[in-house]
């Protein structure tokens, strides 16, 4: 079966670290997030994948060149304008003769596709939603339905109040042929305010609620909680996943040399190739590959890309630091600061909540 994959956005709200890195290359866990969903995906008989693209699409041809996925055939429509979310669908789709899924590709979820395709089937669907349930429906679009899963209507970012449900479009839906024929060429549509309206008025549409773990990681405060969810429950989004605990409570897929008296608060990664000084202190952390740890570093929540180097004595709570920045000595990242690629941060600097980077 095949699988449209909506990755074509600039991912402004994760700048600086999505300047030269889209989105969905951004690692959960160490593994970029787009591979981690396409393995989702063929976990449910998924073995056909279209990245619907956009911005820096070099960069997934590249990942994906060097990093094939075994059983999955993986190929790229690039839009030379933006097309909405709709037109991508329909641009990627080409002509395709089957039902197909589309999934935005900012979601992490372990949803049952295979339930949500039978239950596409079995109502003769033109389109299936997945929902899923949120306490706070105000910013999302909300989706009524009847007791058989028929939706009823799309209400747009209610206010909490008055939403006439808590069920969510969860950015996972099974489409038919049909479906694409209501999406003009080449102009930007949206499928969300404009296509399925549309698929309302002139016929049926339903979908399915769903329990499943479900998270939007577009911004620093998700991405992180994504990691901190990895790290209560790896097998979940993890079962692939090369992992050996090398100390208790340190994951690795590869050796890391350990200084004296390193402790594990709780459960946390470390690249191979890293090194962590004496004296450190790891809670719900996460380093990649080629990690350097100075001595009494304490990092809390936070995430550490290939090649960071953290100098002594520092704090990091609650931050992101891009692929090979040089954090110096006494140094506080706290609040959601996010550090980009390859920047220097002077010894003893405090931030609190900012971003650093070359362009924000």
């Amino acid at each position: 079966m095949k699988a449209i994959i909506l990755v074509g956005g600039e991912g402004t709200r994760m700048r600086p670290l999505t300047l030269h890195t889209p989105k969905p290359l951004l690692p959960i866990a160490n593994i970029p997030f787009i591979e981690r969903q396409i393995k989702w995906l063929a976990r449910h008989g998924i073995d056909d994948v279209t990245l619907s693209l956009g911005y820096l699409p070099d960069a997934f041809e590249e990942y994906f060149h060097e990093n094939p996925i075994e059983g999955i055939r993986i190929d790229y429509a690039v839009e030379s304008k933006p097309l909405g979310t709709a037109g991508a669908v329909k641009y990627a789709a080409k002509e395709c003769t089957e039902d197909f899924v589309v999934c935005n590709g900012d979601v992490l979820t372990d949803l049952n596709i295979t339930e949500l395709v039978a239950f596409h089937d079995s109502r003769s669907s033109m389109a299936t939603l997945a929902l899923t349930y949120v306490e706070d429906p105000s910013a999302f679009g909300v989706v009524p339905t009847r007791e058989d899963g028929e939706v009823i209507a799309f209400v747009e970012k209610p206010p909490r109040e008055s939403a006439p449900s808590h069920w969510i479009n969860a950015g996972i839906y099974v489409l038919s042929p049909d479906f694409l024929e209501l999406i003009p060429d080449d102009i930007n549509v949206s499928i969300e305010r404009e296509t399925f309206p549309l698929v309302l008025r002139q016929g049926s549409m339903y979908a399915l609620e769903s329990d499943a773990y479900w998270l939007d990681i577009g911004t620093p405060q998700q991405y992180l909680l994504a990691h901190s969810d990895y790290l209560k429950d790896p097998m979940r989004f993890g079962r692939d996943d090369k992992f050996r605990e090398v100390i208790p409570g340190l994951l690795s897929d590869g050796e890391v040399s350990l200084g004296a008296n390193v402790r594990i608060e709780s459960l946390s990664i470390a690249g191979g190739g890293s090194i962590i000084g004496d004296d450190c202190v790891l809670s719900a952390a996460t380093l990649g590959q080629r990690c350097v740890l100075e001595n009494n570093v304490i990092l809390s929540d936070s995430v550490l890309m290939a090649g960071v180097k953290v100098g002594s004595r520092s704090q990091l709570t609650s931050s992101i630091v891009g692929e090979a920045s040089d954090i110096g000595s006494d140094v506080e990242l706290n609040d959601h600061t996010l550090i980009g690629a390859h920047e220097k941060i002077a010894p003893s600097t405090q931030l609190r909540g900012e971003r650093i980077g070359s362009v924000v």
